[in-house]
């Protein structure tokens, strides 16, 4: 796999709900710049000196993007890039500050990412503390932010009617944040929980690892996050005032020239002029230099040596790293793409393909990987297996191996060619992105790109540069190189230990023999450069649209073997085409040991395919394979020009597979880790999963799997594959850039290549079975608590299970959730201070749904418990004293939230296989819920609310998960707190004593199950629902990290249906 600078993003940012800044000059208890504005029409006529000094139209953008854009050079510095979109749902706006942790006192670690949660709390011209939240949510709106090493960046998206209002309430964290004192020391225990949550995640610990172990006088060495010790704890026994400190870090950083604006909207691009040169025209620039760092923090002392590192998690990997020069502006010849895309490669003849065989890795990463202005690293990465842990030395001599082999043969004007036209045809039919992330992304590339090549700049390669190749190439020397290998395996042989992770490791040097015979590999004559790229496409026709052309799926083909449904797509008119298969077995998940085989089958025919799908993928051709609670799940995405020969490949090689016996050895032991693993998620992960057993029908425990997986034999494996595509049934849509006829004619070509090499037969109608939820009784209040043996927080899922789905019952729940989302999250996550991780939404699985609640918290699980409790209490007179007028915008927004166009072809698609998967099949869904939403009443809320929600409510069905921490050993259910004298807490009601859950298996015995959803009792599209609602907006909250390990085999509810858990 090829690594750009990005790398993994998590190595970088530190996330948060936030809002944005600019530079403050202190009066008083607040700071203000500028306060007046000055108006501007679309063709300005002043007095004064414009604010704009350059304005640039002729940008570098793909021939299939449609909206208007323009560059802006401010006088004051600042750059921005306006788009106008007048088809987009949602506007947005962002701002990058070209400034992060590297340049934190180095007495305040983390001072640069407070900051950014402080600034967004209030200001003089809008003082209420969730003003901006509140505007957002009353509006359709969310918002974001991060800090890495060297940005902060600020992002929000709006309902398009608001973008003026929203960008006003952006602007003034620039021009009067007010940072009140007040909010400074909950905020301080915001981020420290953001701290706790990362601190036994191994790519935080090993990412800290990295930069400890190089100059400790270079700003890289900085603890980028804080956490309550540096940013409260000794400050205030050093007599810092941290506020002043604040002010004076925002006062010197936070200049107009290291900024960076990107604004997205319906309006012209003069009306978007206006707006921003009105609003930021203002900024002060202070002339602050971008922060360079010319020396790398890995010197002489630093290299030629290895690390032994001690995980969390039960994981294998070798890292092989080399300090190189900054390569940012030589990005038109990219000489770390050119060697990470073949040091990289996993075809055949690769260094991959090589070690793979000798059984020593399963993945493996190479390329350039950012650092900051003035530095990089080159990479290369693998995941180890039992063996390749003892071939240590042996693997890196093949990768020197390797590196000589590309020396030799010199740099390649052909590869390059084949990376140019990949590129090109990237670019070309780049995919329309959401404005949310988009905004964001541009205004960060501001600072590195002129105008005119910013939405170009990283698919520019136009100069072939042998001599930076070379350059590179001469960087990667055994005298140059650094190693680390992480490994349960040196538990107890390490003798030092990280400061802000806790992360046991071991230094030792290199001896000088391993390096002189790494320095001496000679070539292997099995390494190769890559084929030239088969996959890449050379027909980019667009079918004309057959005559009255269904705006939604149709049905095509009806059999016993298949069901096939068919869209051409009408609306992005690209290449592409999404094909979508679930292929209904019995055999797959009738008990752990099927389940464990299913799983094995398919990650050894993915593994098995890897060598030959690269090119597609690289050639922007992907597929994805894993097996589900009903069977297994293809998709191809990608260019439609050659779909249809991956596909093939893929139905052959599932219908002839033959198990390699030491891949299967290598992936059965890989699979184990995961499965053991899981241990190590985080508290609000397994509370999850827990409720997630607890609810469905069906459900295999890791335990259970892990128990099983011992009796999954080679023999047995092999005996089972036959018998499980002896019967299927295969549901399918079709979709994209393809005529009605290709795609009978692709169907048609998996049934008979199913039929002719895996003799395969219908399912019987009886063999089609579903999963169905476990219902609550009325007033039933269920508890089940376990301890997460890892981490040092509490975990907790709250979940009010309403009824089944239906579009009455859909949209009152949803208009609740919209109502609560931003006070939910202002009181207890802001006010409250229970935690990092917040979440309020809807839950629904298996046709039935409920409102939950998500916390993780150094608070015990019994004590959130009674702050949700109390939180719901106060939303009775809320609703009782909300307008009508109020009301009216929760309904416009979440109209606006429903109806928000995919952007997207794969984005689409996923919303109509929702409704295929769970066999509801409403494609019109959106349109007749939200036509019902607009009909419903405030009296209809405070109903729903007081027959299902309160706790003296007859229909109030509740299921509460407690996830101890590991310094728990019991806990209380349920209890009575006293009333904090920090914040104004509402009392807790008084709460009946629960059941306490003692046999997961024995509850779901006793109560009754709901029945199968009806195509009448309709449910929503699966990109809004449950899970993938909750998964989203977590991964707004930068909660999400490691979340979802594809190796850790099918969880129960694993892509079941639309709204499961199945990405955590």
């Amino acid at each position: 796999m090829i690594c750009f600078l990005w790398v993994q993003s998590m190595f970088k940012c530190i996330n948060r709900t936030a809002q944005f800044t600019r530079h403050l000059k202190s009066t008083g208890n607040s700071v203000c710049v500028n306060q007046g504005f000055r108006l501007v029409s679309s063709l300005p006529l002043r007095m004064t000196e414009p604010a704009v000094r350059r304005v640039v139209t002729d940008i570098i953008r793909s021939p299939e993007d449609r909206r208007d854009y323009r560059g802006l050079e401010f006088r004051n510095g600042l750059k921005a890039m306006l788009i106008s979109d007048p088809t987009t749902d949602k506007s947005s706006a962002a701002l990058d500050v070209h400034i992060g942790s590297l340049s934190d006192p180095a007495n305040i670690s983390g001072l640069a990412h407070f900051c950014e949660h402080m600034l967004f709390l209030g200001t003089e011209k809008y003082p209420k503390e969730n003003e901006y939240s509140q505007f957002l949510s009353e509006h359709a709106g969310s918002s974001n932010a991060f800090t890495s090493g060297e940005h902060t960046n600020y992002y929000f998206d709006v309902s398009h009617e608001h973008l003026q209002g929203a960008l006003d309430r952006f602007a003034q964290f620039f021009l009067c944040p007010l940072f009140d004192e007040s909010c400074k020391d909950r905020e301080v225990n915001a981020v420290d929980s953001e701290h706790e949550k990362n601190l036994m995640n191994d790519a935080w610990r090993l990412f800290q690892l990295e930069k400890a172990t190089g100059n400790p006088n270079h700003p890289f060495s900085k603890f980028g996050t804080g956490n309550k010790l540096t940013l409260e704890t000794r400050p205030s026994k050093e007599g810092v005032d941290i506020r002043q400190e604040l002010l004076k870090f925002h006062s010197t950083y936070y200049s107009a020239n290291l900024m960076g604006l990107c604004v997205l909207g319906r309006e012209s691009l003069d009306e978007l002029t206006a707006m921003v040169e009105n609003l930021f025209g203002e900024v002060e620039n202070k002339n602050v230099p971008v922060p360079e760092f010319p020396e790398h923090p890995f010197q002489e002392e630093h290299l030629k040596q290895f690390y032994k590192v001690v995980p969390i998690k039960d994981i294998r990997n070798l890292y092989v790293t080399f300090p190189i020069p900054d390569l940012q502006k030589y990005y038109k010849s990219n000489p770390g793409h050119y060697l990470g895309h073949l040091i990289g490669h996993e075809g055949p003849g690769s260094l991959l393909s090589e070690l793979k065989s000798k059984g020593w890795v399963n993945t493996l990463v190479g390329g350039q990987k950012e650092g900051a202005k003035g530095f990089m690293f080159f990479i290369i990465n693998v995941d180890l297996t039992e063996e390749g842990l003892l071939h240590v030395e042996d693997i890196i001599f093949h990768m020197f191996q390797y590196i000589q082999k590309l020396r030799t043969k010199g740099p390649q004007e052909w590869v390059f060619d084949e990376c140019k036209d990949l590129s090109k045809v990237a670019f070309r039919f780049k995919d329309k992105e959401r404005p949310r992330g988009y905004t964001s992304k541009v205004a960060g590339l501001l600072h590195y790109y002129p105008l005119e090549e910013v939405l170009a700049a990283e698919y520019l390669l136009e100069d072939f540069r042998p001599d930076l190749i070379e350059m590179v190439l001469d960087k990667l020397q055994p005298e140059n190189v650094r190693v680390a290998v992480v490994s349960k395996s040196f538990e107890g042989q390490t003798d030092r230990t990280e400061e802000w992770y806790g992360t046991q490791y071991k230094q030792e040097a290199i001896s000088e023999e391993s390096i002189q015979n790494w320095a001496n590999a000679d070539l292997n004559g099995k390494f190769k450069l890559p084929m030239r790229n088969e996959f890449i496409p050379t027909n980019f026709e667009i079918y004309p649209l057959e005559k009255d052309s269904p705006s939604v799926p149709t049905l095509i083909k009806d059999t016993a073997m298949s069901k096939v449904w068919f869209k051409q797509d009408d609306k992005f008119f690209l290449p592409k085409a999404c094909l979508n298969f679930e292929f209904f077995s019995p055999f797959a998940y009738v008990d752990p040991l099927h389940c464990n085989m299913a799983y094995l089958y398919l990650e050894l025919l993915k593994d098995s395919l890897n060598e030959y799908a690269y090119a597609a993928e690289l050639a922007g051709l992907n597929y994805d394979l894993q097996n589900t609670v009903y069977g297994m799940y293809l998709s191809v995405k990608g260019y439609n020009d050659k779909q249809h020969i991956l596909l093939k490949k893929i139905i052959e090689k599932m219908a002839t597979f033959e198990i390699d016996e030491k891949r299967f050895d290598i992936i059965k032991e890989a699979y184990m880790r995961s499965l053991n693993n899981f241990r190590a998620e985080q508290p609000h992960q397994h509370a999850m999963y827990y409720l997630r057993l607890l609810m469905t029908e069906v459900g295999w425990t890791k335990d259970e799997l892990r128990e099983s997986l011992d009796d999954v034999t080679l023999p047995r494996l092999r005996a089972f594959i036959p018998e499980l595509l002896s019967r299927l049934h295969i549901e399918a849509l079709l979709h994209g850039n393809i005529t009605k006829e290709s795609a009978l004619g692709m169907m048609q070509m998996v049934e008979d290549t199913l039929i002719e090499h895996a003799h395969t037969k219908p399912l019987l109608p009886s063999q089609l079975i579903r999963y169905r939820e476990v219902q609550v009784p009325d007033g039933g209040w269920y508890v089940y608590q376990q301890r997460n043996e890892v981490h040092n927080h509490c975990g907790i899922e709250i979940y009010y299970q309403t009824d089944m789905q239906t579009t009455n019952d859909n949209m009152l729940l949803e208009l609740f959730c919209q109502i609560i989302s931003e006070p939910c999250f202002n009181t207890l996550r802001t006010k409250e201070q229970l935690g990092y991780i917040v979440f309020s939404g809807p839950r629904r699985a298996n046709g039935v749904q409920g409102l939950r609640f998500i916390i993780q918290s150094e608070k015990a699980p019994h004590y959130l418990e009674s702050r949700v409790e109390a939180f719901l209490r106060t939303m009775e007179k809320a609703l009782e004293d909300m307008s009508e007028e109020a009301f009216q915008k929760h309904i416009q927004a979440l109209a606006i939230r429903r109806l928000d166009k995919p952007k997207k072809l794969s984005a689409e698609c996923a919303k109509y296989w929702g409704e295929i998967i769970s066999q509801q099949y409403n494609f019109d869904r959106d349109n007749i819920e939200v036509a019902h939403l607009k009909t419903l009443t405030k009296e209809n809320i405070m109903q729903f609310y007081r027959e299902r929600l309160t706790v003296e409510a007859a229909k109030r069905h509740k299921v509460s998960v407690h996830v101890l921490s590991r310094e728990m050993d019991s806990c209380p259910i349920v209890g009575e707190f006293p009333a904090q004298n920090d914040v104004n807490l509402a009392p807790a009601p008084s709460l009946p004593q629960p059941s306490l859950i003692q046999d997961m298996t024995e509850f779901k015995r006793s109560l009754p199950l709901f029945p199968l959803a009806t195509r009448q009792c309709t449910r929503r599209r699966r990109r809004r629902g449950g899970d993938a609602q909750c998964l989203s907006q977590l991964k707004r909250l930068a909660v999400v990290s490691e979340t979802h390990q594809k190796s850790s085999g099918v969880d129960p509810l694993i892509r079941s249906e639309p709204g499961s858990d199945e990405l955590f």
